[in-house]
């Protein structure tokens, strides 16, 4: 039987008085592997990232990189500090191109899925 843990995405705020949302992160087509063979992370973030702004997918994308790959390779998953091409991002299962791709600021209940496209052969 395996736990699910909720990760909380610290950005040096107070917690008592810094605004959090909830989110689920998926990941298939072998990407569970870099993140501890686990393909479903609920996540409590903040609502805006450390300039203020509304945390988006870019910001998750690092967090995800810094805090939830435990995986070395990161080149996997990012190059040059954007996802990688092949990998296929679904927000709420719309097509991530159509919200804004890493521009699209994540709102509670949101679900966000990635899917490597990338097969070796």
């Amino acid at each position: 039987m395996s736990t699910i843990q909720t990760q909380t995405i610290h950005t040096g705020k107070s917690p008592d008085v810094e605004p959090k949302l909830s989110t689920v992160v998926e990941f298939t087509g072998g990407l569970e592997m870099l993140f501890s063979d686990q393909r479903r992370h609920p996540l409590t973030i903040p609502v805006t990232n450390k300039e203020g702004k509304p945390f988006t997918i870019a910001d998750l994308i690092e967090h995800l990189c810094n805090h939830t790959m435990k995986d070395t390779r990161k080149e996997l998953f990012v190059l040059q500090d954007h996802l990688r091409p092949g990998i296929l991002v679904l927000i709420n299962d719309a097509d991530w191109e159509l919200e804004g791709e890493e521009a699209y600021e994540i709102k509670e209940g949101d679900n966000i899925l990635f899917v490597s496209t990338l097969h070796g052969g």
